[in-house]
């Protein structure tokens, strides 16, 4: 076995959930030890894989490019930000006409605002197009794994669940319903400029 650190595993997190996640934690002091943010379904997530319509995107950086970009799923809205350091994601969000269906890999960040409100985002490593099929696989594949979690959720005898328990006053079938309503907006499916108007 090599000793090359391993890449995290890409966690699917629908928007509803991953928005709730502003818990984040190493699991060392080492300084290159990973971030993790903890989801209030009892997992952490060094990385997320989203995929829904980016609606909206804009340059809001001053000396150089900074693009944000949004992108809606069934259940609410991940706001992604790229930059110098991740120069083909924000290539892809220069050269992206909204409204388009988007898979993302990135990774979780929080921010703080003066008044203690926590912000999470989506810091992109990639940004690809995709077609509708892959958007309803993804929801599915993400209502199997909300899924999962919930029904596994133990803050007794699961360090994570014990962490989310302990720091988030969310009730975890919050997102059981969640999920209800991803499958269901499925059954309607069909156009992003259709989902933007829902979304808005």
């Amino acid at each position: 076995m090599s000793d090359a650190p391993t890449r995290e595993v890409a966690r699917r997190v629908f928007a509803s959930e991953f928005n709730d996640a502003g818990y984040t934690f190493k699991e060392s002091d080492d300084e290159r030890a990973p971030n993790y943010a903890l989801l209030p379904t009892g997992e952490r997530a060094n990385r997320v894989f989203v995929v829904g319509t980016l609606t909206e995107k804009e340059d809001v950086g001053e000396d150089s490019e900074y693009w944000r970009g949004r992108v809606v799923d069934p259940t609410g809205t991940f706001f992604m930000y790229a930059g110098q350091y991740q120069p083909d994601a924000a290539g892809m969000l220069r050269d992206l006409e909204p409204p388009e269906y988007v898979a993302v890999v990135g990774k979780p960040r929080t921010y703080e605002t003066d008044d203690g409100t926590v912000n999470v985002s989506v810091r992109p490593e990639s940004i690809t197009v995709v077609d509708a099929a892959t958007r309803d696989r993804w929801v599915v594949e993400t209502a199997e794994r909300t899924l999962d979690r919930v029904d596994a959720f133990d803050a007794e005898t699961d360090e994570y669940a014990g962490m989310a328990d302990e720091q988030y006053d969310l009730p975890v079938e919050n997102y059981r319903r969640d999920v209800v309503t991803a499958l269901e907006s499925l059954e309607g499916d069909g156009d992003p400029e259709e989902e933007q108007v829902e979304a808005e």
